[in-house]
């Protein structure tokens, strides 16, 4: 039992699509291909957020001095072309340097795959310009001078005049087998404050993995709060069925000993909870109360019968308890025939679900019975 409790404290909840899949699936070759040749598949979005809007980002007197040297015709259409103003007061050397930083420090990630952002552009430009550094005003002038199709591709997606933002994106190799999608998560907006100095009001990560991510930590939460609901509801129904509270107690005890089974069992093994095994708990117990009620009714009738909890037990046992056996290995193979299945987590569902079966089977005709001789809760007449 320990052992069990335990386990339930290891559980954790982790989502890998490329996972669902068997390895000579061909939706599990094509995303391992994207993976290893295409930079990953689940995109993430680092969204940095500067501060100085419209006052800081005027260029330097030595940037200024350097416009005059440039020919009238680029000085003329910069100071007068309205978009050119805009630009020229965004690209500083101060935020191309933290787009760079972060954009290095996320490629640094071994769970990352590729990533873009106006820095990948910046690194092509300085590639050409003989490896030297772009200042403010020859950022502007490029971006000024660039094909418009070549601003809507390798520019405008990664940057926001308007809100003065940047997007880095990067994709997630989610073949990768140790990773932990919250703990990554948890790493970057860790490493964002404290290793490169952001502010936390300065960065937003979003994108499909917060997605995700705050789906199944939502569904973790809620599978708390259901089972609560469905352990009340089902002591509820027989407080009005059995008219005992004792009875109540003794017959949800099966139920809830099958279900905190099979989550430590998957805690223990470090299988993750995700949106099938999540469910696993709840139909568990809806499936097994039947067994509990069967058998409790039918010991108040042998009881009331017999007047002997000893002689009650066996005839339980003998009828009753024959039903609730076959039931059980019906519904136990019923669940076992989903291991054919190609989806992965449809096998573990399955696998799980029946072995959940089976507990509640042994405990309904093994523990159920030991209780009530225990506290004997019928009363004799």
């Amino acid at each position: 039992m320990f052992l069990t409790i335990f386990g339930i404290t290891q559980l954790k909840v982790e989502n890998s699509f490329i996972n669902y899949f068997k390895s000579d699936t061909e939706i599990y070759k094509g995303m391992k291909q994207i993976d290893d040749k295409l930079g990953g598949t689940t995109p993430l979005d680092v969204i940095i957020k500067f501060s100085d809007i419209k006052t800081t980002n005027k260029l330097t007197s030595d940037e200024s001095s350097q416009s005059l040297s440039i020919d009238d015709e680029f000085g003329e259409d910069l100071l007068n072309d309205d978009e050119s103003d805009v630009s020229s007061d965004w690209f500083t050397v101060g935020k191309i340097n933290q787009i760079k930083l972060v954009h290095n420090y996320l490629e640094s990630l071994p769970e990352v795959g590729k990533v873009l952002s106006l820095a990948s552009t910046i690194k092509v430009a300085e590639q050409i310009n003989d490896g030297k550094e772009l200042d403010s005003l020859e950022m502007a002038l490029l971006y000024k001078r660039a094909p418009k199709k070549i601003k809507e591709m390798a520019v405008e997606p990664y940057i926001s005049f308007e809100e003065n933002e940047a997007r880095i994106n990067i994709r997630i190799l989610d073949s990768k087998k140790d990773l932990r999608r919250k703990e990554f998560i948890e790493k970057i907006n860790f490493d964002m404050e404290n290793k490169l100095g952001f502010e936390k009001d300065s960065f937003i990560l979003t994108g499909i993995l917060i997605l995700y991510n705050n789906m199944l930590q939502s569904l973790f939460d809620s599978q708390i709060l259901s089972l609560g609901f469905v352990m009340l509801g089902i002591g509820l129904m027989f407080m009005i069925l059995f008219q005992s509270w004792l009875l109540s107690v003794i017959g949800i005890i099966p139920n809830l000993l099958a279900a905190i089974f099979v989550l430590g069992l998957m805690g223990l093994i470090k299988l993750p909870l995700d949106m099938m095994t999540i469910t696993i708990a709840a139909i568990t117990i809806g499936i097994a109360v039947d067994n509990s009620i069967h058998y409790i009714y039918r010991f108040r009738e042998e009881f009331n019968k017999t007047k002997n909890y000893e002689k009650a037990l066996y005839m339980s046992h003998d009828s009753i308890g024959r039903a609730i056996f076959f039931t059980s290995i019906t519904i136990i193979f019923g669940f076992s025939i989903l291991i054919l299945s190609n989806f992965i987590p449809t096998i573990i569902f399955g696998l799980l679900t029946g072995l959940a079966m089976f507990i509640a089977l042994l405990a309904v005709l093994t523990l159920l019975p030991k209780l009530i001789i225990s506290f004997k809760p019928f009363e004799k007449k």
